[in-house]
């Protein structure tokens, strides 16, 4: 998932009168078209757990959290949720749940773990075990082949900053496909390559902790590489499959109509909403961004950008919130000014129109056949709670009225015509929230730690409903029983 720049303020339905609600709930019921997807995500390394089993090798983010002072909370990945040995029970949490789809990720460390060369079965062997249950279970299987979990090997070589990566990118993604591809019908390529280049590059706040500009540039692209290389040979062994990619946006708008904020907003949107999608819809890298950055463009070679603009089938929308761009000052000292509208637990501003906003420009602009909500769901405090059929539940009214209110925009989206064919909330369960460790929860299935328990929330029941019913409805007052059932395992 992507994280937006944060910063502390008062949780959605705190009662500090400066926030506001960004639009109001609809009252009516809203009904999705026939056949409409919905689902969960998540990704390997933020809840697999299990990081040496069955012969997988260290990732970068497994060296990332070993480094003191990297992850908020001084955790790391090695445990998360227990997936890798409790995913049959996940199934069946999921199955309980209705959900239609699945969206994971698969362990590049655990394929290949050398970065390259033999495939190692026993890895793959867990994925393998993970498509079939899901189909069992009447639940389609949407795997991406990356999301952030470079094997170490191939960043001590370099990592995105080598052409090489993304050929080996792309020799993964055919060994994963060959034993996996007469199952799948949606291939994602990348999950958010702008975080993995910008937070991984440039902020260094994301594995591998690097920070230059320049850097940030050759990982963009030799990202885009390896979705177009690994794109051929996935058309090559799968040829009836979808190919995707997944992208994340955050909508810009300026502070004010001073002409410098105007500016400055207008390369912040070319850089974390058009750099990546531009070159994928055929429109190349954003010109004038690339020249004020002084981007030389070296790492682009002779059909490199007819590769990365090979046709795609969907294009996968990653949203959580917008962000309000103000022109930096030389020694700029000013306080960041109160965000208008209730904020989540981790800072981010909620305003669900400019979902809607965002997926009408994204239909004109590039006109994918097929869009999908690939992530949208928030962080909350979670420090409600109700007894309900599971036992103690997390009342998290907030959560459930967050993701109402974007899937309201998803519906609107698709009234004025925009191919919008599912919702996938993020996250299926409380994970590893990357640098943030485990302080930001966005499950809707809560996870105790200690025990491994799984709960539903409150937010799980309702959007078990709303599966089933393919209509989108107020929750009512009482906290509802739900289908969703907990799991010891």
């Amino acid at each position: 998932m992507n994280h937006p720049t944060t910063t502390t303020a008062a949780h959605a339905g705190g009662n500090d009168d400066r926030f506001r609600r960004s639009d109001a709930i609809a009252g009516d019921e809203l009904t999705l078209p026939d056949g409409f997807i919905w689902g969960s995500a998540t990704s390997s390394f933020q809840i697999e757990g299990s990081p040496d089993a069955d012969g997988k090798s260290e990732s970068i983010w497994d060296r990332f959290c070993s480094v003191p002072g990297n992850v908020l909370d001084g955790t790391d990945g090695d445990v998360a949720c227990d997936h890798y040995t409790r995913w049959s029970d996940d199934v069946a949490l999921m199955a309980s749940m209705g959900l239609h789809a699945y969206r994971f990720s698969i362990a590049w460390t655990r394929v290949l773990p050398g970065g390259t060369g033999a495939v190692n079965h026993a890895g793959l062997d867990f994925y393998d075990r993970l498509v079939d249950g899901l189909l069992s279970a009447g639940i389609t299987p949407m795997p991406t082949l990356y999301h952030w979990d470079l094997p170490q090997v191939l960043d001590d070589q370099g990592g995105w900053l080598s052409r090489d990566t993304a050929h080996a990118f792309a020799d993964y993604a055919e060994a994963v496909v060959e034993r996996l591809g007469d199952r799948i019908g949606t291939w994602t390529t990348l999950n958010e390559p702008f975080v993995s280049a910008n937070h991984g590059y440039v902020t260094g706040e994301h594995a591998p902790g690097h920070t230059s500009l320049s850097e940030g540039f050759a990982a963009s692209h030799h990202l885009l590489l390896a979705h177009g290389l690994a794109g051929e040979r996935i058309r090559s062994a799968a040829p009836d499959a979808d190919l995707a990619i997944v992208l994340n946006f955050t909508p810009a708008t300026p502070a004010s109509d001073d002409p410098a904020d105007i500016a400055e907003c207008a390369i912040q949107n070319d850089l974390q909403n058009r750099w990546y999608a531009d070159p994928v819809g055929g429109l190349g890298y954003p010109e004038e961004t690339a020249a004020a950055l002084g981007w030389d463009r070296s790492e682009v070679l002779d059909g490199d950008m007819a590769l990365i603009s090979m046709p795609i089938d969907l294009l996968g929308v990653n949203f959580y919130s917008r962000q309000i761009v103000r022109a930096p000052l030389p020694d700029d000292n000013r306080a960041e000014e109160p965000k208008e509208f209730a904020t989540t637990a981790m800072g981010w501003e909620i305003h669900p129109p400019s979902l809607g906003e965002l997926l009408r420009e994204l239909d004109s602009r590039y006109g994918f056949s097929k869009l999908m909500i690939t992530e949208n769901g928030c962080a909350m405090p979670d420090d409600t709670r109700v007894e309900s059929a599971h036992g103690s539940q997390v009342d998290d009214l907030d959560r459930l009225d967050y993701v109402q209110r974007h899937i309201a925009q998803v519906h609107s989206a698709i009234e004025d015509g925009v191919p919008v064919v599912g919702y996938l909330v993020w996250s299926l369960f409380d994970n590893f929230e990357w640098a943030w460790g485990y302080t930001g929860r966005f499950g809707i299935v809560e996870v105790d730690f200690d025990t491994q328990r799984r709960t539903p929330k409150r937010s799980a029941d309702w959007f078990s409903k709303v599966a089933a019913s393919n209509v989108l409805a107020d929750p009512g007052p009482e906290p509802e029983s739900g289908s969703g059932a907990s799991a010891d395992a």
